[in-house]
């Protein structure tokens, strides 16, 4: 599991949700309280094992990031282990991220920076609880 790359894909409107999502991204919204809909995938991530994980955003981010900052904070730099909110960057056109497949395209630099085995690609808006450690040995 230390050699699996895992991203959360959290940058979506979430126009159903509105008016939730008028100010923050899907992923940002408060859900039971002091959580938000973010915390089921980074809590399954790191139940799983998973301890290298970028999030990547793109609308109306700050609440996300300013979240993910301080509930997340709590892994160890000095073995690797992170969680680090990307921003778009523009880094290849001058689009913003067109789809999921494309957020990870344009952030394929700063993904080949870290070496892995594996990268497991996951949705920022979905509430369940699962084990990754399974499928990710599988692979």
């Amino acid at each position: 599991m230390r050699n699996t790359l895992t991203l959360i894909l959290a940058g979506g409107q979430g126009t159903r949700l509105s008016p939730l999502t008028s100010e923050r991204a899907k992923p940002a919204v408060p859900f039971g309280g002091i959580f938000r809909i973010i915390d089921f995938p980074l809590s399954n991530a790191i139940n799983s094992g998973l301890r290298r994980i970028y999030v990547i955003s793109q609308y109306k981010a700050a609440s996300l990031t300013r979240h993910v900052g301080k509930a997340w904070s709590h892994l160890s730099r000095e073995l690797g282990e992170f969680v680090e909110v990307l921003h778009p960057e523009q880094r290849i056109g001058e689009q913003w991220f067109s789809g999921t497949a494309d957020a990870v395209y344009q952030n394929i630099y700063t993904l080949e920076q870290r070496e892995s085995e594996h990268m497991l690609i996951l949705a920022g808006d979905h509430i369940y609880k699962m084990n990754y450690a399974p499928m990710v040995r599988q692979h």
